[in-house]
C-alpha cells in the first residue's frame, strides 16, 4: 500500500453516490415551471416585488445623495482653481510678464 491509499480512501468517501446526484437533480427540476402563480405564491410575488422597488429606491437615494456631495466638492475644487488663477495673475502682474 502506497503512502497516498489512505488519502484515496477520503476522495472516494467524499463523492456523492449516484443516488445522491439524482436526489439533488430531481430537486432542481421541481422548481419554476412559468406557470401562473395563485393564492399564497401570488402574495409572495406581490411582496418581492414591493421590496425590489423599495431596495431600489434606497439605491437611487443614496446615490442622489453622493452626487450632490460629488457636485459640492466640484464647486470648492474650481473655486481653489480660481483663487490660483488669480494668484497666478497678481504674480506675472507685480512682475511685468504682461501688459495690462
Amino acid at each position: 500500500m502506497t503512502r497516498f491509499a489512505p488519502i484515496a480512501r477520503v476522495v472516494r468517501a467524499a463523492r456523492p453516490t449516484a443516488a445522491a446526484r439524482f436526489s439533488t437533480s430531481v430537486r432542481a427540476m421541481a422548481g419554476e415551471t412559468g406557470a401562473p402563480r395563485s393564492g399564497g405564491a401570488a402574495q409572495a410575488d406581490a411582496f418581492t416585488k414591493r421590496e425590489k422597488g423599495a431596495e431600489d429606491l434606497f439605491i437611487r437615494q443614496e446615490e442622489r445623495t453622493k452626487l450632490l456631495a460629488l457636485r459640492e466638492k466640484l464647486k470648492q475644487q474650481r473655486k481653489h482653481l480660481d483663487e490660483l488663477d488669480k494668484h497666478i495673475d497678481d504674480l506675472t502682474k507685480e512682475q511685468g510678464g504682461e501688459h495690462n
